[in-house]
């Protein structure tokens, strides 16, 4: 497998400015445009609005109504292809939502197309090709491995419970590092240089434990308490998570811009999962992590698609995600009565502008927020109502 190149930016020649208060942060960009994206951008179209708030279960079976053909989620506002962290996203919403027929189709589907030599799943798939880019994606393959175990465990299905022991173990081979903040997560094998290239919102207390539980191997609690403290770092140098950031071998760590020729440093696509990742956490310090950006995203009821690190909108676009995040982000705070408003407002946005992306986060945050059937321990920390 061809790692991916890019190229990592020292202290001195890092050309970043941290403005708290709202002014966007600029960078120099670090590399190449290559590197899988959150899928996140996307013309919406825009439809009626649904008598009522949808519940969690209802979301659910929207998302496996409008994306998922024959075992496939289709990104049918991003021309139609597929990526691994589609098909990871359609495994936890089947799960959750008992169809144990859907979750067979979407498994045997990933298994015969992105399963990769390595145990982890090829990125993005189209019908014109096949594999596009066999490079995997940590976030897609941590949680298909949670979404397997679970499933093997609660369903009593051994090959799925073997799957999805087989794939943990290769993302702790190909997929951490050890810093002197501990182990972390990497994007993917290809980002094996330090400094490291790290996304926030790649990381999911809540399937590091699943994991732990189902395999016995003390490197994923290794990985959970390093990525917490890489966390807590990201977040001790900016209101808000950037997207992407660089952790160098020392545990210094330096916000830096997404892929492409945007060179601003944003809380966006990618970010906007990390309180999500954090609030559904087993653990009151990790649950805190999420707890401590509500007061940044408070300061406006009306939420964009992304923010600069202080908190101002930088685009006209909407994204229930937004609304699901700040939502996990009022949850952990014990703000319980305002994340339910906002998970309202996500579902809002998800049914007037649907996108395979917020319509997945719409579901799964609701899931994660309103019950612990994922693994987490929202409900038990006193989740949204």
């Amino acid at each position: 497998m061809t790692r991916r190149n890019w190229i990592p930016i020292t202290a001195a020649a890092l050309a970043a400015v941290l403005v708290a208060g709202g002014i966007a942060v600029a960078a120099v960009h670090p590399w190449t445009s290559s590197a899988p994206d959150a899928g996140g951008a996307a013309t919406p179209t825009s439809t009626t609005p649904p008598d009522g708030t949808r519940s969690a279960a209802q979301l659910r079976t929207d998302f496996l109504d409008r994306y998922v053909r024959d075992g496939r989620v289709v990104r049918t506002d991003q021309g139609g292809d597929t990526v691994s962290e589609g098909q990871a996203y359609g495994l936890l919403i089947a799960y959750a939502a008992g169809d144990r027929e859907r979750f067979g189709e979407i498994w045997s589907w990933t298994k015969r197309h992105l399963l990769t030599d390595d145990l982890l799943l090829a990125w993005r798939w189209t019908t014109d090709g096949g594999v596009a880019d066999e490079q995997s994606a940590s976030d897609a393959d941590l949680d298909a491995a949670r979404a397997l175990v679970l499933a093997g465990s609660a369903w009593d299905v051994d090959r799925y419970t073997t799957a999805g022991k087989t794939m943990a173990a290769a993302v702790l081979d190909h997929e951490t590092a050890t810093t002197d903040l501990g182990r972390i997560l990497l994007p993917g094998p290809w980002a094996d240089s330090e400094p490291y290239r790290y996304d926030a919102s790649y990381a999911s207390p809540a399937a590091y434990r699943v994991l732990a539980k189902a395999t016995g191997d003390e490197r994923w609690t290794e990985l959970e308490r390093g990525s917490s403290a890489v966390t807590a770092a990201v977040l001790d140098e900016t209101d808000l998570p950037s997207d992407w950031s660089q952790v160098h071998a020392d545990g210094s760590v330096d916000p830096m811009p997404a892929t492409g020729s945007d060179t601003r440093v944003l809380y966006g696509y990618d970010a906007m999962r990390m309180p999500l990742r954090y609030a559904e956490a087993c653990s009151a310090a990790d649950r805190s992590l999420a707890a401590s950006i509500a007061p940044t995203l408070r300061r406006t009821t009306q939420l964009a698609a992304q923010l600069d690190l202080g908190g101002t909108a930088v685009t006209g676009d909407r994204s229930a995600l937004a609304y699901t995040a700040r939502a996990a982000a009022e949850q952990a705070a014990g703000s319980t009565g305002a994340a339910t408003k906002d998970l309202e407002r996500a579902d809002r946005t998800a049914a007037t502008t649907p996108t395979y992306y917020g319509d997945a986060w719409a579901a799964l945050g609701a899931t994660m927020l309103t019950s612990d059937v994922l693994g987490g321990c929202a409900t038990a920390a006193g989740g949204a109502s």
